[in-house]
């Protein structure tokens, strides 16, 4: 069955509020199997309204609303889909008991206005809301649908559980099941080419890369008659997929690379620590935003000037005369310090130029990686990456350093 969504409010165009309800609707749409083929947002205006709802009907099957069912006079939601199913708008004494209920118990006045909450076409189907005051509702179209939810994200999501994933599991008879692989240190046009024997021709599994910042997402997608079909046969092409590019992969699971690493140090009881300049914190903030880092973390040493590395970590101020504070040699120090200081099993460091500045002819962009550790016997080991982005973005710089120091720890914790 082909979809579209098309979310209602005026606000949504001037940017005031961002349109999360359409990418949540997408994603549980495309898990219960359906095809979303359009989004649409247009503001509180029955007339385009009505128009796109009949411009969608021309290729889709089902049409879910979001917002206009409140009781101001722009909330026209209700009155545009009534006069397209030609239908009437009347009151619903179970919803207008519900509502009267809802506002004695958050202690409320109800006024006037709010009546109008409980109108509905008179052969549509209604969907409580049990968070809010305005219920959604389903009318019929020619064997084709209007399904109508609430705006805001926390009343339409609860609904959207609730009530419309039971109703639309009974009408759709394939089941889709999908995968989302992370990955890093592979651009998305070379990515797509090493993936093009699997790509040429798909059908089922189908096959999308992602492009972020930094990294690339593969989506592995099978619809079949049931999610057993659709997932075996995802899990097929995921091991065609890791014989091409299992290098890159760090996760399966469409988890972020912080997420992982918290994960997988503290499956290896593992602490780690680190030493950040150029960065500032933004490492260590990445990592203690992940639940479960507390257990795996130990210290975050910013040690932004040049007094702080030497004061703080006690790097040798002649090693940074000798090499400057932009070089592998410092980078490797601050890391073996931050091992030592911490007494954590890991300490990765960083140093380098994010943007534009009075580092002489040192360019932005060039920043160096040092990842310190303990082998079996006990010798401390270090490791050195430049990373030269030949970028002047400061902020996309740091944020690409985060994610190569994240990325280098990940590959010595699967090493050990």
């Amino acid at each position: 069955m082909k979809a579209a969504i098309l979310c209602v409010g005026t606000e949504l165009l001037f940017g005031q509020t961002v349109n999360t309800n359409a990418t949540y609707i997408s994603r549980q749409l495309q898990l219960l199997g359906f095809d979303v083929l359009y989004h649409h947002v247009v503001g509180d205006n029955p007339i385009r309204l009505e128009r796109l709802i009949d411009i969608c009907f021309e290729d889709c099957d089902l049409i879910i609303t979001t917002g206009g069912l409140g009781p101001t006079e722009d909330d026209l939601t209700k009155e545009v889909i009534a006069k397209f199913v030609g239908d009437e708008l009347v009151y619903d004494e179970v919803s207008l008991a519900g509502m009267k209920k809802y506002f004695s118990d958050t202690h409320r006045q109800m006024t006037k206005n709010n009546l109008k909450q409980a109108l509905f076409p008179s052969k549509g189907k209604i969907f409580p809301n049990n968070v809010g005051t305005a219920p959604g509702f389903l009318s019929e179209n020619d064997g084709k649908y209007i399904i109508a939810l609430p705006g805001p994200p926390r009343e339409m999501t609860t609904m959207f559980e609730k009530e419309i994933i039971p109703y639309l599991s009974e009408r759709e008879n394939a089941v889709l099941y999908y995968k989302i692989i992370r990955t890093y240190g592979i651009g998305e046009s070379v990515l797509e080419t090493v993936l093009m024997p699997l790509i040429h021709g798909q059908t089922d599994p189908t096959i999308a890369t992602y492009a972020k910042e930094g990294e690339c997402s593969l989506r592995v997608t099978s619809k079949r008659g049931t999610i057993e079909e659709s997932k075996s046969a995802v899990e097929d092409m995921m091991v065609k997929i890791r014989n091409l590019i299992g290098e890159y992969i760090y996760s399966e699971d469409d988890e972020d690379m912080a997420e992982v690493l918290v994960k997988e140090l503290n499956e290896k009881n593992l602490q780690l620590s680190s030493a950040e300049s150029c960065t500032g914190g933004l490492f260590a903030g990445r990592i203690t935003g992940v639940a479960g880092a507390s257990k795996m973390f130990g210290r975050g040493y910013v040690t932004y000037s040049i007094e702080s590395k030497v004061e703080d970590l006690g790097v040798d101020n002649l090693l940074i005369e000798k090499y400057s504070v932009v070089s592998g040699e410092v980078a490797s120090e601050m890391a073996v310090k931050a091992l030592e200081k911490s007494g954590s099993d890991v300490a990765v460091s960083v140093t380098g130029v994010a943007g534009p500045s009075d580092e002489g002819d040192i360019p932005a962009g060039k920043i160096y990686l040092g990842i310190s550790w303990k082998d079996d016997r006990g010798n401390v080991k270090t490791k050195v990456q430049l990373m030269n982005s030949g970028r002047h973005d400061r902020k996309k710089n740091r944020e690409y350093a985060v994610l190569a120091m994240m990325h280098m720890v990940l590959k010595l914790v699967r090493s050990l």
